[in-house]
């Protein structure tokens, strides 16, 4: 699979909430950025409670604007993020980047740019 088409596959299960599908797209080792409370997640069973709690307080979709490729190899994604509150009220509604990295076919790291 091709990093964009595996971005849009992992975009459409975030915003579907198909947990499973997101951790069959994530290296074993995976490390993800904690934006609830700092710092980095390292490996699939710290990234899963991450996604539980978040999605406990808010409901974030992320729209994929555009996927390109840098220098090193690495995907840079362009996404709409609209994040609300669980009684619907919009928290933020912004434009961010992702830089994903990617080891056999699978999310090996994902990084916010700024």
């Amino acid at each position: 699979m091709d990093p964009e088409d595996l971005l849009r596959n992992f975009y459409a299960a975030f915003n579907e909430r198909d947990l499973t599908t997101l951790l069959n797209l994530l290296a074993p080792d995976v490390e993800w950025p904690d934006q609830l409370e700092g710092g980095t997640l390292h490996g699939v069973e710290e990234v899963e409670e991450y996604w539980r709690q978040q999605w406990k307080l808010t409901n974030t979709r992320l729209e994929l604007i555009h996927v390109v490729m840098d220098p090193n190899g690495h995907a840079v994604a362009t996404v709409k993020e609209t994040s609300r509150e669980r009684n619907a009220d919009i928290l933020s509604e912004t434009q961010v980047r992702h830089q994903w990295e990617f080891a056999n076919g699978l999310v090996k790291r994902l990084r916010i740019l700024p």
